[in-house]
């Protein structure tokens, strides 16, 4: 299955494929302390972190799991982020999952909303589930924004690696594109 979105576009975002050159802008995300503010982890060091994300990526390919998208402002050209469809296993059931992250100085200016959406309507105009989730921190409201932004409800509270979680769900037969 083609998860990826390879040569995608909306009206302000490029999707690709992510590869090894982005890792200096990624890491970025891993300086900042403000962006692990919602989610507990063991966490090294920022390159460390960046590196165990990135071979994540590269396995999700090379395994037909989905994987995160690089994304590209159109109009600078700047990388914003990720943003992409992952095969999750929670609470012992496979899900699609639509994740994004993107650095702090793009958010609030609706990109993580435009490249869920995109991800959503490209899911379902290509029967790949039928029904897609986000896995949101309880505690962080803007993504749980991005999700009911993204016609998204609550399904459920649970755990998900060592994190208290929402999960957010949408099925195709409530999407209209």
């Amino acid at each position: 299955m083609g998860y990826l979105l390879e040569n995608q576009e909306t009206e302000r975002i490029l999707f690709r494929k992510i590869n090894q050159s982005d890792f200096n802008d990624w890491l970025e995300f891993y300086i900042n302390p403000i962006t692990s503010k919602y989610w507990i982890s063991e966490f090294e060091n920022p390159e460390i972190e960046c590196k165990k994300w990135y071979e994540k990526q590269f396995y999700r390919y090379h395994n037909n799991l989905g994987g995160m998208n690089a994304l590209i402002e159109k109009q600078s050209g700047s990388f914003i982020g990720h943003c992409g469809l992952l095969i999750q296993n929670v609470d012992k059931i496979t899900e699609l999952e639509i994740g994004y992250s993107l650095l702090p100085k793009f958010w609030n200016k609706g990109f993580a909303t435009e490249a869920a959406k995109k991800c959503k309507d490209f899911a379902f105009e290509n029967n790949l589930s039928d029904s897609i989730i986000s896995i949101i921190s309880l505690t962080n409201k803007p993504s749980e924004n991005v999700a009911l932004k993204n016609g998204m409800k609550l399904d459920r509270i649970t755990e998900y690696s060592n994190n208290k979680v929402n999960i957010f769900r949408i099925y195709k037969s409530e999407w209209k594109k």
